[in-house]
């Protein structure tokens, strides 16, 4: 047994469990202990305060990894078994030198963890998707679906909120783009927001959220609440449930995009679309329902399309030919916006696109902007600069005809 285990089997020996102990009693156990221990191993202080912190830690709160949530430069968790963790710090994984004392340690915290939450993972229901106090999202696979140990992926949630602002820091994108999706969002464009993985979709949704007109009424559907709407007062959030272990309970994206709609949203957001609920999102879109903001997974505006169009047959309860699905798509989505990686960390926007027509079976999609890749580099280690094409200034040019004619017809 280490000197951490030790020190840890003493204070729960010592611990009345028959009453509510506060924390700093605890800290205060654990400081006495440290002092008689430390006169025989010759402990520094900073040994000591350390030792303190990860007792503490594995009492009160997620053991070893409490200190990589409380680390802001970590942005995920990845744990794989009780001795291997890895983090990704500024966009590079990294294995940690933290570890969990046992498999046993790791399953306590995976318990914890899903209390939070009153969710419940065990052999009948080994896979789980909950979340933080924080928001930070976590999915919980045991072992022996996950053959050879129990994992944990968390997602941290930000503490601080990222601002377009922040964005244009990053050079995510430029003051130009932030300006113009600023009008886009005032007007009432619906936009779509594709990427990768960890490609930024979320931030950069929640980035777009303070061009909202602060008098709009704002619903926000996720099956995670990630998205941060500040500044907007009559603001809506929804979030889904899974299926109990006797499938019940459940509510799913769908029906909260429906129930939206009846609540008399100024917008609707939708935090991300992973099936049949983009059918729900596109008629929403299609019924007057302007300014709406969504994301999925996609490699190109182009390809989040054919996604889309595999989301949308996911529906059970509604079977549309492909042309029927294309023309809700076009008639539905104004802009899309794809995100990706540069240099493998750092995130940018790639691509924006208008969704002109439909014409011939396709869908036409007229470039805003792009990334334009230096000779030399491939796609995964992409340097470049973004620049606007021609059709910007034709969609200006349309949307202010388009503007006169609606004040001449008002």
């Amino acid at each position: 047994m280490n000197l951490r285990e030790r020190l840890r089997f003493q204070i729960l020996n010592k611990m009345d469990l028959t009453r509510e102990i506060e924390d700093e009693e605890i800290r205060q156990m654990i400081r006495e202990e440290i002092i008689v221990m430390g006169r025989e191993r010759n402990l520094s202080l900073e040994e000591k305060l350390s030792l303190e912190q990860e007792v503490f830690n594995s009492l009160r709160k997620l053991d070893v990894l409490q200190d990589l949530l409380d680390a802001d430069d970590i942005s995920e968790i990845m744990i794989n078994g009780a001795e291997n963790i890895y983090v990704e710090k500024n966009g590079v994984i990294e294995k940690s030198k933290l570890k969990f004392s046992s498999e046993e340690k790791l399953y306590d915290v995976i318990q914890q963890i899903v209390s939070i939450n009153n969710r419940m993972v065990n052999e009948s229901s080994p896979i789980v998707d909950t979340k933080l106090p924080d928001g930070s999202r976590v999915n919980v696979i045991l072992s022996p679906i996950s053959l050879e140990h129990s994992t944990v992926t968390i997602r941290k949630f930000p503490k601080e909120k990222i601002t377009m602002e922040k964005l244009l820091t990053f050079s995510s994108l430029s003051k130009e783009m932030a300006e113009f999706f600023k009008s886009l969002v005032m007007s009432g464009y619906n936009i779509f927001i594709s990427g990768g993985t960890s490609s930024g979709k979320t931030t950069f949704l929640n980035a777009l959220t303070e061009f909202i007109p602060k008098n709009e009424r704002v619903v926000t559907i996720e099956d995670s609440a990630e998205l941060q709407v500040q500044g907007i007062d009559n603001l809506v959030r929804l979030e889904s449930r899974n299926a109990t272990l006797e499938g019940k309970l459940e509510v799913k994206i769908r029906d909260l995009v429906k129930a939206a709609l009846r609540i008399r949203p100024d917008r609707i957001i939708v935090g991300e679309c992973r099936g049949a609920e983009a059918l729900d999102v596109l008629q929403a879109m299609n019924t007057g329902h302007e300014g709406a903001l969504s994301t999925g997974h996609g490699n190109s505006c182009r390809d989040m399309i054919s996604r889309l169009e595999t989301m949308v047959m996911m529906a059970d309860d509604v079977s549309l030919p492909i042309e029927a699905i294309d023309k809700q798509i076009a008639s539905g989505i104004d802009i899309f916006v794809h995100l990706g990686k540069v240099n493998k960390n750092q995130r940018k926007v790639l691509e924006v696109c208008e969704v002109s027509g439909y014409e011939n079976g396709e869908i036409l999609l007229a470039p805003l902007y792009q990334y334009e890749c230096r000779e030399g580099k491939d796609v995964w280690n992409r340097v470049g600069t973004l620049h606007h094409t021609e059709k910007l200034e034709i969609f200006f040019s349309e949307t202010a005809e388009e503007s006169n004619c609606m004040q001449q017809i008002g």
